[in-house]
């Protein structure tokens, strides 16, 4: 008999949700007084979770690793948040957000999840609204839309290129408002080391103070996860360079099964990197294929000419071009979603076809959507005899009230004007699909214990759909998990605070000081990056945009090797009683080596293509989908779910098989 259950409510797919909330138990107000929950991450999920909690009366203590909750990697989702409101009126509802979002998951997540996430969509946005989220506006002064990959409506409500930021700020708000009242316990500079479980329930947390290195314990009746996804575990990434895994890794290590870990999204729209001595890499907006055309040069000459400083992008005539994705999918062209943007462009620069000089490059082209906006703009002005650069000047402004910040933080990092010459462009790690395995609950499977947003997995399936992942971060926090938690915390009102003197407590406290020990007096040579740097490698180059069995194996033998050459040879200076990055980068990229093991294992194990994971073995031979991802229903439509055994190699792999009775399992078209 499996371990896992999802729990996922019986009755018709649209009444789950709501007959669910029906029927759980609640705790009244003054009951809430008298529980505490922990909440890990002040990203939009954290900080959304923070903040309802206590509003709702809870006692929330909040822990992060930033010097404050505004500082969480959530600032960096560019460009928007999707919502079945329809506003456009083009045909949109909650059943094609959710067809929408399994398809575009390549039908690897669980139905009862997604659908709930588009039901509970329109809410974001009116929560968003009533804290002052600055969404852009059309004319009328109704909420502005745009689309995105993988969809053919317009759902993604956005502010400018900030929308991640303002997002934040909203929710940041929010949990400043009950901080204020004493209901948040705020913990900025702390990082958690440890979860602790009693008698089978998770019952807090062993956190490391960064400034002063104390360790301290905290206790609470329930632990929320929400501490972002694993993307730096590739060193190179969209992600921000502290994002890390640690918090779910411990879990994951006390009991927590870790889901899908090889479901990983190669983002399609990254500023190339441009050498060895990078730390990470910039995201471009997925916003911007909306009015962007992709492209490569048709011909090999015009490629080592632009390479060679001979020739200009913008010298190549249109029938020059090869609007690659325009021409392979039809039907979505440059909207395709993201797995397929990102093996495109790879299979361009692959053949030989990459504009900068490492040969990994794509265009990104804003000429005909300035044009375009351009002419429209000279007809609403009356100005039938508008001169070729008066045109191209009005485009710009509408671009530039679009996309401006974007095409300005480009500009400062390539040095280049993305108005006159199309921006270069090139996949990279962005988010991860995997993660926590959570049931519909949210619970993992300890007891009391929670995993939110990206550190869940539970509603992308194997690939996310951009603008989805403030969607789901916001949802679980604002609307799901507020819920959930309190059907589980009903049983907890005659329990009292939970002690932190106790054998629990005090053996988690004493396992994370002496991995602190060690790393503080190993005698080694070589810095945290070095490792770090080399796991990226073997990640990028056998477990990247394409695996295969031969590359998985090697990377899982090469990735066991430098963990133990790791723990040999890694040096880390200063003090563990004062504020030490590298001391914080030895605990997490030892994580990031146990992981990217289980990473590569788990890609091994699942042989069949689909969404991010591409398994070269595993591609349609023939008919209109030739070259394209094959996924195995018949063996693959589950839930890997891994459960820690003491070493990646020895995990046990259990399933949650994936069951659609509302979706037909069909091959994914956007031709």
């Amino acid at each position: 008999m499996s371990k896992l259950d999802a729990k996922i409510p019986e009755g018709p797919l649209k009444d789950k949700w709501n007959s669910y909330k029906d029927k759980i138990d609640l705790v009244n107000p003054a009951n809430k007084r008298l529980i505490d929950v922990i909440v890990v991450g002040t990203g939009l999920a954290g900080g959304s979770a923070a903040a309802t909690l206590a509003e709702l009366g809870y006692n929330v203590k909040a822990f992060c690793y930033q010097d404050s909750p505004r500082r969480a990697h959530s600032i960096a989702a560019q460009g928007g948040i999707n919502a079945a409101k329809n506003y456009q009126g083009d045909g949109d509802s909650f059943y094609r957000l959710f067809y929408d979002t399994v398809k575009g998951g390549d039908y690897r997540s669980r139905e009862a999840n997604v659908y709930r996430l588009a039901e509970v969509s329109t809410n974001i946005i009116d929560q968003c609204v009533a804290q002052g989220v600055p969404f852009a506006r059309d004319y009328g002064g109704l909420l502005d839309n745009r689309s995105f990959g993988g969809v053919l409506v317009s759902r993604t409500f956005y502010a400018k290129g900030q929308t991640g930021q303002q997002l934040l700020l909203g929710a940041y708000s929010s949990m400043n408002r009950q901080i204020a009242r004493g209901k948040i316990e705020m913990h900025n500079r702390h990082e958690m080391l440890d979860v602790v479980v009693v008698d089978g329930k998770a019952r807090g947390i062993i956190a490391r103070n960064l400034v002063t290195g104390e360790i301290e314990r905290h206790s609470a009746h329930a632990v929320v996860i929400a501490s972002g996804g694993y993307g730096n575990v590739y060193f190179l990434s969209t992600n921000a360079m502290g994002s890390n895994a640690t918090a779910a890794w411990k879990i994951h290590k006390k009991g927590a099964f870790f889901a899908n870990p090889c479901y990983t999204q190669i983002h399609p729209t990254c500023i190339p990197r441009s050498g060895d001595y990078q730390s990470k890499l910039t995201l471009m907006s997925e916003s911007l294929r909306n009015d962007g055309r992709i492209w490569v040069p048709k011909n090999m000459d015009d490629v080592q000419a632009i390479r060679d400083g001979k020739k200009k992008p913008t010298d190549l005539t249109e029938e020059e071009r090869d609007y690659y994705l325009e021409r392979r999918y039809p039907a979505f062209g440059n909207l395709v979603p993201r797995d397929v943007a990102s093996r495109a462009a790879k299979e361009r620069c692959d053949a030989g076809y990459g504009v900068n000089k490492t040969g990994e490059a794509v265009y990104l082209d804003f000429k005909s959507a300035i044009q375009r906006y351009g002419k429209e703009q000279a007809k609403l002005l009356h100005m039938p005899d508008a001169s070729p650069e008066k045109i191209t000047e009005l485009g710009e402004k509408v671009v530039e009230a679009k996309y401006g910040n974007l095409f300005q933080m480009y500009e400062k990092i390539v040095d280049d004007n993305p108005y006159k010459t199309p921006m270069m462009i090139y996949p990279a790690t962005h988010y991860t699909m995997g993660g926590v395995w959570v049931d519909y609950n949210l619970m993992t499977t300890i007891p009391g214990c929670y995993a939110i947003g990206e550190a869940n997995f539970s509603d992308h399936g194997a690939n996310r759909l951009g603008a989805s992942a403030l969607m789901q971060g916001l949802a679980d926090g604002y609307f799901v998990l507020p819920y959930t938690i309190g059907d589980y915390l009903s049983h907890d009102i005659r329990t009292g605070k939970i002690p932190t003197n106790t054998p629990e407590f005090e053996q988690a406290e004493r396992e994370v000081k002496e991995k602190i020990e060690f790393f503080m007096n190993n005698k080694g040579t070589k810095s945290v990056d070095h490792f770090h740097r080399r796991l990226g490698k073997i990640m990028w180059n056998k477990v990247g945009m394409s695996r295969n069995e031969k590359g998985l194996k090697e990377a899982i033998r090469e990735i066991k090797a430098l963990r133990e050459e790791f723990y040999k040879e890694v040096s880390v200076p200063g003090s563990d009683q004062e504020m030490n990055q590298e001391l914080e980068k030895a605990g997490r990229v030892a994580d990031f080596l146990e992981l990217g093991e289980l990473f590569a294992k788990d890609a091994l194990d699942r042989n069949e293509s689909c969404g991010g994971h591409f398994r070269e073995e595993s591609v349609e031979l023939a008919g209109e989908q030739k070259g394209e991802a094959l996924r195995d229903d018949k063996n693959y439509a589950y839930v890997s779910a891994w459960e820690y055994k003491g070493e990646p190699s020895e995990a046990v792999l259990h399933k949650e098989e994936l069951k659609y009775e509302n979706i037909e399992l069909k091959q994914r078209s956007y031709k």
